[in-house]
């Protein structure tokens, strides 16, 4: 497509965008608001699902940090309740969606994504921590 010289390529989703928008399909994201409330009410668990480097840079008050990359290999670890609610985060989202999709597959029946990550918990005014 070109405008005034100029050309615009419009492309399909990316690999990732595909892979993240086809485990949405399978999990069921919470709002931060809601996932502070039941972090608050002792109901779940927030796992943050970022890079060590971003959890070093801020993260939420009484979150755990079991990074994207090893989470399949350290969950049991930490939860040997299959029943317990586990909500995943991430940056924007996407992380934490194949995270739990993930989880699920590996049989935890209580699993959430925190829908738009990190951005959306600090838009909302939610508290953060280093």
């Amino acid at each position: 497509m070109s405008i005034r010289g100029y050309k615009f390529c419009v492309t399909e989703q990316t690999r990732f965008e595909k892979l993240v928008a086809d485990a949405k399909k399978n999990v069921t994201e919470i709002s931060p608001t809601d996932s502070a409330a039941k972090l608050k009410s002792g109901e779940a668990t927030i796992v943050d699902v970022r890079d060590k480097d971003e959890w070093d840079e801020k993260h939420i008050p009484g979150a755990i940090h079991l990074s994207r990359g090893t989470i399949e290999l350290d969950i049991e670890e930490k939860f040997s309740d299959e029943n317990a609610m586990i909500i995943c985060h991430c940056g924007g989202g996407g992380r934490s969606a194949l995270a739990a999709e993930s989880l699920q597959k590996m049989g935890y029946k209580n699993v959430r994504s925190m829908a738009g990550g990190f951005k959306a918990w600090k838009a909302a005014g939610l508290p953060t921590m280093k």
